[in-house]
């Protein structure tokens, strides 16, 4: 993989100029208003086609151009009937405008600017809406992706619009400016980023509203991503939101919409244990795009790398008695055992070892046919099956790969993780919906294995089963959901619920209420949520187009289903699309300047936009779109020799956690002690009385972790909970002794209790 060159030569300069970005977030949800400058410099009329990556829970609800000064604003339409609308615009010498999101992938959409005439200039601006994701540290992410990664085509398959993107050198020809507006029910603590950003300011005394801006001459050529943080921000909340006073009362958009964002909280004593069963099956992308750099920075490791440094780590942090697999899968597949084995010193070390041999030398990315055989084995009785799926997410049959995880989602939950940036979003999150689990994103100079863990974490809490929702509203007044049934929860994760309230408020202090039952662990939950239905001020319709969206979709998903009335299904879609003015994979946004301007002979000059991307070839070579050119890499364009040159930095904690045990012990040997910066000598010579020697190395490990590597605990947290079940089994007779020389020894102070003994 190489970042490559421009479609158009230099003789051909690029038209579009520059991307304004206006954001606007209250809560938990934002609108996004980006403004596209465009500018004809050729001497004849053409047509731009820019493919550009959007968030794949987004939604599309404005758009519009602006020539001279004039403005069209766009119309949703029945996606054929806008193509053919727009073709016949341009044929005829008009200006035509055509926004629609890809069939393939919803996270991508094309744009197509149609017949510019010479030195003519238009600003094209598109609204959407999106929700923001809630991270481990409780932060909201906001993302503007920039990095649109080329999706792997296997040989004789159609692509559509995915198959379009092109590639562009890191010098993009065209500039960002973005300011974001916050605001917030609760405080906003800071604003952070990895792109560098000027000062926050705050608006109010109350720090609830706030504006932040990217700093100036910033090049698109990565995603932006925003940490806002709130305080108190794990509390239930329910927005109301008004309809739209020229929509028909008890249509979507007329009535009143409501959005609930839950936090269950489970009851300690059920948390407190974990799973000590379970199949895990890790797949793992080996696909020549894996072989790229984590980040753009200095000393950045491939990802490849990570990944084996990840799936180490996952495989020491495994309960005894459980059963895995490890897949991995490029152009074909691989299966390290036939079928999941049961988790011992044996098949560890065999897994180990092969870990360390795992390469990006599997050609293309193709990921349904390992999901199909991972679900045509056997489930393991009382073992659940938990899959793990690593990849850069760079696939073009997303929808063929949710209805599979949708036909087996009673047989397992699904855990992903998009590795660096240009990760498909519509699959990253898509898999882990249809699968009940959990999505995660590793971008920029994020760690894989802290977000990991924390998946891990959630795998091995007891599955939610039985999830019901009760609803209280004043008598003349009902509700209908409008997201799809809740079918997964997790300890301190969100749960989103759309619905809408039909019939007249009593009064302005009418309540509503939801109450959300489910059994955990044989246990029955219950969390009740009441909420005003007076509704909210300034929100505009962001809610209801978010509520659309939801719906939108899951008739969407509904529609991939055998037996169904597809037609009938599609008739909806477009219907809720044309209503809510919104995009959805049947409709499209189309703009017509009619102008006095002669009907076009032969085809226009067609320019394709480049967005920032890393190609992937079948074999893993790197390939730039002149036909007359072609690079051969296998380093992401990185010399050989600067790539030798790089400082190799040894990570003892990994180490340390390479020389575990399956049991959850260490052995007291020169590599252990190698880590504590001791000899063997040293340690041997300190073994309190009566004391084992692996009981020894074994405290010595949790001393060690606890004193030095606490701001990694979320990685090592599984690894001690097996080290403290195994020296609570060997029944110690003065392990109060052992903590205070071993304190001495490694000059700590950690308590026995903190070590969990």
């Amino acid at each position: 993989m190489v970042n490559c060159g421009l479609l158009t030569n230099k003789n051909e300069p690029v038209p579009l100029k520059s991307i304004e970005v206006d954001v606007l977030v209250q809560g938990h949800v934002a609108t996004v208003s980006s403004t596209l400058q465009y500018a004809n410099e050729e001497e004849s009329a053409l047509e731009a086609m820019f493919v550009f990556p959007m968030p794949a829970d987004a939604s599309v609800c404005h758009f519009s151009a602006k020539i001279a000064d004039k403005e069209i604003v766009a119309k949703v339409k029945e996606r054929e009937e806008a193509r053919e609308e727009y073709d016949d615009a341009i044929a005829s010498g008009d200006q035509a405008f055509l926004l629609e999101e890809s069939e393939e992938s919803v996270d991508v959409f094309r744009l197509s600017v149609g017949s510019l005439p010479p030195g003519q200039s238009a600003a094209v601006t598109f609204v959407y809406v999106t929700e923001l994701s809630v991270q481990a540290d409780d932060a909201l992410r906001f993302c503007l992706p920039a990095v649109l990664n080329p999706r792997y085509t296997p040989p004789g398959t159609g692509g559509g619009i995915v198959s379009e993107i092109t590639s562009t050198p890191s010098d993009i020809p065209y500039s960002l400016s973005l300011t974001v507006h916050v605001s917030s029910p609760n405080p906003i603590s800071k604003v952070e980023s990895k792109c560098p950003l000027e000062p926050l300011q705050f608006l109010n005394t109350d720090h609830t509203i706030a504006k932040v801006s990217l700093s100036a001459g910033h090049k698109f050529d990565r995603d932006v991503e925003l940490f806002l943080h709130y305080l108190n921000t794990h509390q239930p909340t329910a927005i109301v939101e008004a309809g739209d006073l020229t929509a028909q009362t008890g249509t979507l958009m007329g009535d009143l919409v409501v959005m609930l964002s839950l936090y269950p909280e489970f009851p300690e004593a059920l948390m407190s244990s974990v799973l000590s069963r379970g199949e895990f099956v890790f797949v793992m992308d080996r696909s020549g795009s894996m072989d790229c750099p984590m980040h753009h920075g200095d000393h950045a490791q491939m990802r490849i790398e990570s990944a084996r440094d990840t799936l180490l780590l996952l495989l020491k942090s495994l309960p005894l008695g459980c059963y895995f697999n490890i897949y991995g899968f490029g152009s074909e597949y691989e299966s390290f055992f036939p079928n999941s084995v049961e988790y011992t010193q044996e098949t560890m070390e065999q897994a180990v070892n092969r870990v360390k041999e795992m390469g990006a030398d599997m050609g293309g990315t193709e990921i349904l046919q390992p999901l199909k055989h991972v679900y045509s084995q056997k489930c393991i009785p009382n073992h659940p099956r938990q899959v793990f799926i690593f990849t850069d997410g760079e696939v073009w049959n997303t929808k063929e790969i949710f209805s599979l995880m949708r036909e087996n989602a009673d047989s397992h939950r699904c855990f992903t993780f998009g590795i660096g940036e240009g990760a498909s979003t519509a699959l990253i999150t898509g898999m882990a919906r249809e699968g009940g689990g959990h999505a995660q994103f590793i971008t920029g100079t994020d760690r894989m294995q802290p977000k990991v863990m924390q998946s891990l974490r959630y795998a091995l809490q007891p599955a939610v089963v039985d999830i019901t929702e009760e609803w209280t509203v004043p008598e003349g007044m009902s509700t209908t959901r409008l997201s799809p049934p809740i079918n997964v929860l997790f300890q301190g994760q969100r749960a989103l619920i759309y619905a809408q309230l039909k019939g007249k408020i009593p009064s302005s202090d009418s309540q509503g209420s939801v109450t959300v039952k489910y059994r955990l662990a044989d246990q029955e939950v219950t969390n009740k949520l009441g909420f005003s239905l007076k509704p909210a001020e300034n929100t505009g319709l962001s809610i209801h187009r978010l509520a659309a969206r939801a719906l939108i979709r899951s008739l969407e998903r509904e529609e991939q289903t055998e037996g169904v009335e597809k037609e009938a299904l599609k008739a909806r879609v477009v219907e809720l699309s044309v209503e809510a003015g919104m995009s959805s994979s049947h409709t499209a946004f189309i703009a017509v300047q009619k102008s006095s301007g002669e009907a076009v002979k032969g085809p226009l000059l067609r320019r394709s936009v480049p967005t920032f991307c890393m190609s992937d070839t079948s074999e893993g070579m790197a390939y730039c779109e002149d036909p007359e050119i072609t690079y051969y890499s296998d380093t992401c364009g990185k010399p050989m020799e600067f790539l030798q040159s790089l400082p190799t930095v040894e990570d003892t904690l990994l180490q340390l956690i390479s020389l575990q045990q399956a049991s959850g012990c260490w052995e007291m040997d020169g590599a252990l002690m190698k880590v504590f910066g001791k000899t063997e000598e040293e340690a041997v010579k300190r073994t309190p009385a009566q004391v084992d020697k692996g009981v020894w190395a074994t405290v010595l490990a949790l001393i060690w972790l606890n004193g030095f590597k606490m701001d990694a605990q979320i990685e090592w947290q599984f690894v001690a909970m097996k080290a403290v079940t195994w020296i609570r089994n060997q029944n110690v007779v003065n392990l109060a002794e052992c903590v205070r020389v071993g304190n001495d020894l490694l000059g700590c102070q950690v308590k026995e209790d903190i070590l969990g003994l």
